[in-house]
């Protein structure tokens, strides 16, 4: 079908683009079709090639030297993050500090920087993996179905967002088209996460689905084998318990995984009154 955006209203045309950004496409093309096969250069022929010519390797080494560099570069940028997130005092400052910053890719196909919800002044941390489509709207962790499924499995042990849990996610800025973040998004994002955790600091920390758990706990088990064991953070000289879960988008389209779920809840609470929190 093809769309025209002459007789459309702004409105119209700003729900259009978001459709887009909700289905991935982060790039435009032109009107005018190229033939990218006609443009491109003609390899050389064998004659002209030689295996003393200096550049007989080219392809190969130029490469490994783009691979080298964007390892350098994701570093770089994270050491930035780590560097920027060290001086932040409090949650305001680090929520500041990620809304401004640029050198993560995923921001610029964002609508929103998701930072946190629920009560600061709690003592339970819960840790997602990345905004969906609804929590990029809103800018607000775990709303939606996402959400909504959320509340009631705490709500069933006695906890609600308002008064007993703060909630966040590994990544700040939602994948486009829900996709897994890679390993470098993750990396340079890890920091963010780490300084909120400290600034935070909380008594019992749930980590909710793989990439959490994995990113914080530096493990490759997957969370089939993490969830429903107590692990521990290291944290200002001392060891938060910590109890990976599945994650609920994963409960709406797995639901005999709730039933390990209900009993992983019941250890979280009896944790929680073990501790007295």
């Amino acid at each position: 079908m093809e769309y025209s955006t002459e007789n459309m209203e702004n409105k119209d045309i700003a729900s259009l683009l978001q459709w887009y950004l909700d289905s991935g496409v982060d790039e435009t093309t032109d009107d005018e079709t190229l033939d990218w096969f006609a443009l491109s250069p003609r390899p050389a022929s064998k004659n002209a090639s030689s295996s003393n010519s200096p550049t007989s390797n080219f392809p190969t080494a130029n490469l490994a030297a783009a691979k080298a560099a964007a390892a350098i570069s994701v570093e770089q940028i994270a050491k930035k993050a780590e560097q920027l997130a060290s001086g932040c005092n409090n949650l305001s400052e680090l929520n500041e500090v990620i809304k401004s910053f640029e050198d993560c890719r995923l921001k610029k196909t964002a609508t929103h920087t998701v930072f946190a919800d629920g009560n600061p002044d709690s003592n339970i941390m819960i840790i997602g993996e990345a905004p969906g489509v609804d929590e990029d709207r809103q800018g607000i962790p775990f709303v939606g179905e996402n959400g909504m499924l959320l509340d009631k499995m705490f709500k069933a042990i006695g906890l609600n967002r308002e008064q007993h849990i703060y909630i966040t996610n590994i990544l700040p800025w939602r994948p486009p088209g829900n996709r897994i973040p890679t390993d470098e998004e993750t990396s340079i994002c890890l920091p963010f996460i780490k300084r909120h955790i400290e600034l935070f600091n909380p008594k019992l920390i749930i980590l909710l689905g793989g990439i959490s758990a994995k990113s914080l706990l530096k493990t490759d088990m997957g969370i089939t084998r993490l969830r429903g064991k107590w692990k521990e953070y290291d944290l200002k000289e001392s060891q938060v318990p910590v109890m990976p879960l599945f994650h609920p988008q994963y409960l709406l389209k797995q639901p005999k995984a709730k039933k390990d779920t209900w009993a992983d809840l019941l250890d979280i609470k009896a944790r929680i009154e073990e501790l007295s929190l």
